[in-house]
């Protein structure tokens, strides 16, 4: 999330709560909807990081960049394999392609509930899973890796659920506000 706008909702759900517990539920969801449109974070190392065979770079995609339906992305974690089971223990990889816009919040998928600054990956037998927090990187015309989406959230009624695909955060809709943030720290 934006560095601020998670402070604010937050604060305003508190203060909803004094108001009686009606208007909490509705607010709170409300809020916790707008915090997912920018579900989305960057943390400064202390130290570069060490580059290997295993460890590689994605870059930024351009700002708007869209990868087309059904492209070929991965979302690698540590999240759980499947509804119920414990974390994973070892770094795990899935296929997920991507879903179009306008698949993906059309009725019977997720419908309003993703909006433009998202992106779906899956929706079939493969999708990220409670406790992931992980990129969805998907290869681009040139070669290289672009981190398209950041994870944001997974159904309610299980992973790998037909027709709800993982949702990211689309990481094109912040490429500003990345880059204005590493300038700025």
């Amino acid at each position: 999330m934006a560095v601020g706008s998670g402070v604010k909702a937050w604060t305003l759900a508190s203060q909803v709560i004094q108001y009686g517990l009606k208007a909490a539920y509705a607010s709170i969801f409300n809020m916790i909807f707008l915090l997912f449109s920018n579900d989305i974070a960057m943390i400064k190392l202390a130290s570069p990081v060490v580059l290997n065979n295993k460890v590689q770079p994605s870059c930024v995609p351009e700002s708007g960049e869209v990868a087309p339906h059904d492209d070929p992305c991965y979302i690698t974690g540590w999240g759980r394999i499947y509804s119920g089971s414990p974390l994973a223990s070892k770094l795990q990889q899935a296929l997920l392609p991507m879903v179009g816009h306008s698949v993906c919040s059309s009725s019977g998928w997720w419908g309003g509930t993703v909006k433009t600054t998202m992106i779906c990956g899956g929706g079939d037998i493969h999708s990220g899973c409670h406790g992931d927090s992980d990129p969805l990187n998907c290869r681009g015309r040139d070669g290289r890796w672009y981190v398209q989406g950041v994870t944001s959230f997974v159904s309610s009624r299980g992973c790998n659920t037909l027709m709800k695909p993982t949702v990211f955060t689309h990481t094109s809709s912040f490429t500003k506000w990345i880059s204005d943030t590493m300038l700025q720290y």
